[in-house]
């Protein structure tokens, strides 16, 4: 690997929308999509090998507790909390840039409500709440302004 691709060579200031964005799908999964485990720690080995948008697949759980996992199958199920743990401590070790959490809702409003919690509880400042309501992409940030946060895609 050339190390000079290992660093940033691009103009980071245009809108978000202008870039690739490396994702992962079903990033919680440490094997196949209908048996395996679901980890926590799959977050931190995505965001450590550069992924900048993550999937969280959110579910009602016991205990008011929603759990990330592959629904209608038999992957293990994970708290959403330790789930936002571990992205909280992995997000920004190796790349400054934006983390989008793409959030596939299934949840009941009460444990809709818990999530938001936790998003609020465990990102802090990280968690840009800025909403953006205009149709025109020139009027997105770009990743250079949001450096240092974590975004929400529901």
């Amino acid at each position: 690997c050339n190390p000079l691709h290992r660093e940033v060579n691009q103009d980071m200031q245009q809108p978000l929308c202008h870039y690739f964005i490396a994702s992962s799908h079903n990033t919680y999964l440490s094997g196949d999509q209908l048996l395996s485990q679901s980890r926590a720690d799959m977050y931190a080995r995505v965001l450590q090998a550069g992924c900048r948008c993550v999937e969280v697949d959110c579910w009602d759980g016991p205990d008011g507790e929603p759990v990330v996992h592959h629904g209608y199958t038999l992957t293990s199920k994970i708290l959403f909390r330790d789930v936002a743990e571990t992205i909280n401590k992995y997000a920004f070790i190796k790349n400054e840039f934006p983390v989008i959490l793409s959030i596939e809702n299934h949840c009941s409003i009460q444990q809709q409500k818990k999530i938001a919690q936790y998003l609020k509880e465990i990102f802090g400042d990280k968690l840009d709440l800025s909403s953006v309501s205009t149709g025109d992409p020139r009027q997105l940030p770009s990743p250079q302004d949001l450096k240092g946060k974590i975004l929400v895609k529901v």
